[in-house]
């Protein structure tokens, strides 16, 4: 066990350094270079030449990249956003907790939806209900998150007037969540595509739990048909969904780049956006990485819980 999350701390901490190589990258092979996209297009050879020397991109290259690893690593220096006028560290500080509010929120509700779904679909597997249930998760799972967004809007907020169009713009989370109205519709678009494939793979992975010889068993001592599915099926079939979780993380921060939009919600999306329209390369960059972080972490959490949840898994001996 110990063994494992070494090998997979040290394979995310390499993962994590390729990437900041190639954010170091990307900012570098842009049009005109750093000093073009901070300064404009109206820039004059001598100012260029002056921004790279103040900002060290004079230096060569590899020396460049060390500088920025140091900063990075030792005071979360992510660059400054020339547009916002201010650091990228400190925008994507007033921006990601919103989101993690948004996603956190979005993922409770799809679990406490999804995995009842596919409890129903087992119960009824081959009837109406599951025939239905499957329809309806393959619609949303294929419907883009900023049309669904879209639709919800029309018919929810312009059409019956319940909920509101936007998004709460709190400067705070307390303000956001205050505003529990506000928030149904970017949720339920959020959560909608989570819930189609959670609900799907619950199906899945109960189903194969039915199957097991344990369950058999369990019967064989006379367990009833709801003890059988609650005391041991359910319970073995709910490990897998922790792996799940981390692997649809990339996912959920997509969607909610493109929901944050939609409902002009201010988290990180919105500024990720706002950053690729105002050729903002720094905060671009930097909330790139924030994600990719956010990506690599989750699923190196989600490979250590499913290691202690499990207990049949053992990652050390391997």
């Amino acid at each position: 066990m110990l063994g494992y999350v070494v090998r997979r701390v040290a394979q995310a901490v390499v993962v994590v350094v390729g990437v900041t190589l190639l954010i170091f990258l990307l900012s570098h092979v842009i049009p005109g270079g750093p000093a073009r996209a901070a300064i404009g297009p109206r820039a004059t050879p001598a100012q260029i030449q002056q921004f790279n020397r103040i900002n060290g991109y004079d230096l060569p290259i590899w020396d460049q990249y060390y500088q920025y690893l140091r900063g990075l690593v030792l005071h979360f220096n992510l660059g400054y956003s020339y547009k916002y006028n201010q650091s990228v560290a400190s925008l994507i500080g007033e921006r990601l907790p919103k989101t993690l509010v948004l996603v956190g929120i979005s993922t409770v509700f799809a679990l406490i939806v999804a995995v009842p779904l596919g409890v129903v679909q087992v119960v009824r597997r081959n009837k109406p209900v599951d025939y239905t249930l499957t329809g309806l998760s393959f619609i949303f799972y294929a419907m883009p998150p900023f049309l669904l967004g879209t639709l919800l809007i029309l018919y929810f907020s312009i059409d019956l007037h319940l909920f509101s169009e936007e998004a709460p713009q709190g400067a705070s989370i307390g303000s956001i969540v205050s505003d529990p109205r506000a928030l149904v519709l970017p949720v339920l678009t959020l959560s909608a595509v989570t819930i189609a494939s959670f609900s799907r793979y619950m199906r899945s992975s109960l189903m194969e739990a039915m199957t097991e010889d344990y369950i058999r068993t369990a019967r064989a001592k006379g367990s009833g048909p709801r003890r059988v599915l609650v005391r041991h099926a359910l319970r073995n079939a709910l490990i897998p969904i922790i792996t799940l979780l981390g692997l649809a993380l990339p996912n959920i921060v997509s969607g909610a780049i493109l929901t944050e939009t939609v409902f002009n919600f201010p988290g990180m999306g919105l500024l990720t956006v706002t950053a690729a329209q105002d050729t903002d390369v720094p905060l671009l960059l930097g909330t790139t990485f924030v994600a990719t972080l956010a990506t690599v972490v989750g699923s190196l959490v989600a490979d250590v819980l499913y290691a202690v949840v499990d207990p049949r898994v053992r990652y050390g001996s391997r």
